[in-house]
C-alpha cells in the first residue's frame, strides 16, 4: 500500500504538468491567425475559469490591413488604434492585443534567427578550434613531411596558439551575442543608449523582419516566370495577388530583370556592394554619394553572409532634367548555398511621409552564383516607385523603360567596370611607352574627372552648389546653371566654379552621336579648345579587350601644337560606352603634371574641371534618335571670394548653345554626306 504523504505528492506532480500543459496550449492558440483577440481572452477568465476558452479568428482582409499597418507603425497610439478599429469592425481591445502579439511573436521569430547564426557559428568555431588543437599535438616538419621535433617548430607552434586564442576569442564574443544582439553603429551615429534600449531593440526587430520579407520577394522576383514576368515586362496584378503590394496613388512603378555573365568573382562583387565607397567607384554614372549609416550585424564567421546594415544613396542620371533620387534603405546580403549569394535593397521611409523623397525603392538587388574560371552569373531585380511629374517630359518615357534607374543599366555598368579592370590587370606594359604604375594613375586620374562630372550635371549633394534664378532673358530655360566655392581642394583651380548644363532630342541614333563626339579627328567641328584644327591622340589606354577604341583613357594635343613652345596644355579625355549609354568626359590639363603623373607621380594633386556629354538612347514614343546632356565647369574667378558677373554667365551660355548647335549642324552634315 502507498503512504498517504506519497500519494499526495505524486497527485500534486500530476496536476502541476496538466496546468503548465494547458497554460503551454493556451499561449500558443493565442498567437494563431496573427495574434488573438483580448476581447475574447477576458471573456475566457471571467466568472467561471473553468469554461472552455474561445478564440476569435481574424478574417484574412482584417489581418492584411493589420499587419501592413504594423511594418509602418509597431506601436499605434490610441487615435490609430480608434481608427483600425472602426475600419475593421473590432473592437479598440481586440487591435490593442493584436500589435500586442504580433510584437512578441517578431521577438521570439528574431531570437530563433539569431540562434540559428549564433549555433551555426558556434559549431564553425568550434571544428576549427578542433582542427587547430590536433594540429598541435601531431605537428608536421613543413619540410620532410615527418613527425617533426618540438624544438624545431616553435615558431610554428607560436603562430598556432595565436590563432587558437584569437579564436577563442570570438567564441567568447559569439556567446556573449547569444542573449543580446548588439547593433554598433557608425562613428558618426550618437551612442544607442540616447534613443533608449527598448525602442532600439524594436526598430532592429522591424528591420530583420523586413530585410528577410524583402529577401524573399527578391528571390521570387528574379527566379519567377509567366504570370509574373510577360516578357520582360512585370505584370503589376500578378505582383499584387503575390506580395499584397501595389502602387501608391499618383506615383509610377517601374520595375525590370536582366542577367549578365561577368568576369568577377562573387567574394569580389560582395565586398564592392557593401562597402560604400567602393559601391560608388563601381557605379559613378549610377550613384552620386552613397554612406553606410548603421551596422545592424556585420556577417557572421568573417563572412557577408547575414550582413545587415543601414544605407544612404543619391541616385542618378546625367541630365539637368532629372532630380537625384535620395534613398535610405536597408542592405542585407545572405548565403542561399556554397557559392550562390543574394544582396537585397529596400527603402525604410514610407513613401507618404512628406519629408521624405518623391521615391521609394522596392526589394531590388541581385543574385550571384558563382561559375568556373573566376566568372559568376549575376541577375539584377529593380524596382521602385516615384513620383513622375518632377521629371522632365523628354526624359519620362527614358525612366519607365528602365534605361534610366533600371537592372539593365546597373548590369551594362558592372560588365563594363568588371572588363575594364581585367583588361588593366592582364595587359603587360603597352606599346605607350610608359609603366604600368603610370597607366594605373591615369585611369586613377580619369575616373576622378569622370566623378566630378557626374556631379556637376546632377547637382548632387557631392558638392554645395548655389543654384542661379538667371531669367529666360539671359539662359534658356532647359539650361541648369549653378556655382560653388572651390577651396583647398588640390584636385581643381581655387576659385569660383561655374556649372552648365542642359538636355536636347538629337535625331542621330545614340551610337553615331558618341563616335562623333570621341573621334579626336572631328573635334574641331564643336570643340573651342582644338584651335580649329583637329586633335591627334598622344597617349591610348584600353579598358576592354573587345571594341577597345569606345572604352578607354586618351590624352590629346591639338595638332597646331606639337610644337612645345606653342602650348604647355594637354586634353585629358575619357570615353565609356555600354548597351544603357556612354559618356566623352574630358578636361585640360598641365604637361608638367601629365608627366608626373605617367611616371608613377601621384595624381591627386592634378587640378581639373571636367565638361562633357552624356548620351542615352530615345524611346520610341519620342521618335528614335537619342538624348544628348552637354555640361561645362569653368573657373570664372581665381578669388572664391569673388562675385560673380553677369557676362560670365552669359559666356557660359553662350558657349553650350553654341556646342549643341554646332553637334546637331555636323551631324545633320555627316548624315547627308554619307
Amino acid at each position: 500500500m502507498i503512504p498517504a504523504d506519497v500519494g499526495f505528492e505524486e497527485n500534486v506532480r500530476r496536476r502541476r504538468r496538466e496546468e503548465e500543459a494547458t497554460d503551454s496550449r493556451s499561449g500558443s492558440d493565442n498567437m494563431d491567425g496573427g495574434g488573438g483577440s483580448g476581447d475574447d481572452l477576458d471573456a475566457a477568465v471571467g466568472d467561471n475559469p473553468r469554461k472552455k476558452k474561445r478564440y476569435h479568428r481574424h478574417t484574412p482582409q482584417q489581418i492584411q490591413e493589420l499587419e501592413a499597418m504594423f511594418k509602418e507603425c509597431p506601436h499605434p497610439d490610441e487615435k490609430q488604434r480608434l481608427e483600425l478599429s472602426r475600419r475593421l469592425s473590432l473592437e479598440i481591445k481586440q487591435v490593442k492585443f493584436w500589435f500586442q502579439n504580433r510584437r512578441t511573436q517578431m521577438k521570439t521569430q528574431l531570437e530563433r534567427h539569431e540562434n540559428t547564426l549564433l549555433r551555426h557559428e558556434n559549431e564553425k568555431l568550434r571544428t576549427e578550434n578542433m582542427a587547430i588543437r590536433e594540429a598541435m599535438r601531431s605537428p608536421i616538419c613543413s619540410n620532410c613531411g615527418g613527425p617533426a621535433i618540438i624544438g624545431e617548430i616553435s615558431l610554428e607552434e607560436q603562430q598556432l596558439r595565436i590563432e587558437n586564442a584569437r579564436l577563442k576569442d570570438e567564441l567568447d564574443r559569439v556567446c556573449a551575442l547569444a542573449g543580446k544582439f548588439v547593433v554598433r553603429p557608425v562613428p558618426v551615429s550618437p551612442p544607442l543608449e540616447e534613443y533608449g534600449g527598448g525602442m532600439m531593440m524594436m526598430e532592429r526587430c522591424v528591420y530583420l523582419e523586413m530585410a528577410l520579407a524583402a529577401m524573399d520577394e527578391l528571390v521570387k522576383m528574379a527566379n519567377g516566370e509567366e504570370p509574373l514576368w510577360i516578357g520582360e515586362k512585370l505584370n503589376e496584378e500578378e505582383y499584387s495577388r503575390m506580395f499584397s503590394g501595389g502602387c501608391f496613388g499618383g506615383f509610377v512603378s517601374e520595375a525590370s530583370r536582366e542577367s549578365a555573365l561577368l568576369f568577377l568573382h562573387s567574394s569580389a562583387l560582395l565586398d564592392t556592394l557593401m562597402e560604400a565607397n567602393r559601391w560608388v567607384e563601381m557605379f559613378p554614372n549610377l550613384i552620386a554619394t552613397a554612406t553606410t549609416t548603421d551596422v545592424i550585424s556585420g556577417g557572421m564567421g568573417g563572412t557577408r553572409n547575414g550582413a545587415l546594415q543601414l544605407m544612404h544613396a543619391e541616385l542618378q542620371i546625367l541630365s539637368p532634367m532629372v532630380p537625384v533620387r535620395q534613398l535610405n534603405f536597408l542592405r542585407f546580403c545572405k548565403q542561399h548555398a556554397e557559392g550562390v549569394w543574394t544582396v537585397v535593397d529596400v527603402s525604410i521611409d514610407p513613401i507618404t511621409d512628406t519629408s521624405s523623397p518623391p521615391c521609394r525603392r522596392l526589394p531590388s538587388g541581385c543574385l550571384i552564383h558563382d561559375m568556373p574560371n573566376g566568372y559568376s552569373k549575376v541577375t539584377w531585380v529593380e524596382h521602385s516607385e516615384y513620383d513622375e511629374s518632377q521629371i522632365h517630359e523628354l526624359y519620362r518615357p527614358l525612366v519607365r523603360s528602365g534605361l534610366g534607374f533600371g537592372a539593365r543599366r546597373w548590369i551594362a555598368t558592372l560588365q563594363r567596370q568588371s572588363e575594364a579592370l581585367a583588361t588593366l590587370i592582364s595587359s603587360p606594359s603597352d606599346h605607350s611607352g610608359i609603366s604600368a604604375d603610370g597607366r594605373r594613375n591615369m585611369v586613377k586620374l580619369a575616373q576622378r574627372m569622370t566623378a566630378n562630372f557626374c556631379t556637376g550635371v546632377c547637382a548632387s549633394t557631392v558638392y554645395k552648389w548655389n543654384k542661379l534664378n538667371t531669367g529666360n532673358n539671359n539662359v534658356g530655360e532647359d539650361v541648369r546653371v549653378m556655382t560653388r566655392k572651390s577651396v583647398e581642394d588640390p584636385g581643381e583651380p581655387p576659385g569660383t566654379v561655374l556649372s552648365a548644363a542642359t538636355s536636347v532630342w538629337v535625331a542621330a541614333t545614340a551610337e553615331r552621336v558618341f563616335e562623333f563626339l570621341r573621334d579626336e579627328r572631328l573635334r574641331s567641328e564643336w570643340d573651342i579648345l582644338s584651335n580649329g584644327g583637329p586633335m591627334q591622340e598622344m597617349l591610348h589606354i584600353p579598358k576592354a579587350h573587345h571594341h577597345h577604341h569606345a572604352n578607354a583613357v586618351s590624352l590629346l594635343r591639338a595638332t597646331q601644337s606639337l610644337n612645345p613652345n606653342q602650348s604647355s596644355m594637354l586634353i585629358l579625355q575619357e570615353t565609356c560606352s555600354d548597351a544603357s549609354g556612354s559618356l566623352v568626359v574630358y578636361a585640360p590639363v598641365d604637361i608638367p603634371a601629365m608627366q608626373v603623373v605617367m611616371n608613377g607621380g601621384d595624381s591627386a594633386y592634378v587640378a581639373l574641371l571636367p565638361s562633357g556629354f552624356a548620351v542615352v538612347p530615345a524611346a520610341e514614343d519620342c521618335g528614335g534618335g537619342s538624348l544628348l546632356t552637354v555640361a561645362f565647369q569653368i573657373l570664372v574667378n581665381s578669388l572664391p571670394t569673388d562675385k560673380l558677373t553677369v557676362e560670365s554667365v552669359e559666356t557660359v551660355n553662350n558657349l553650350i548653345s553654341c556646342t549643341v548647335q554646332k553637334i546637331k549642324t555636323a551631324l545633320r552634315c555627316h548624315e547627308l554626306s554619307t
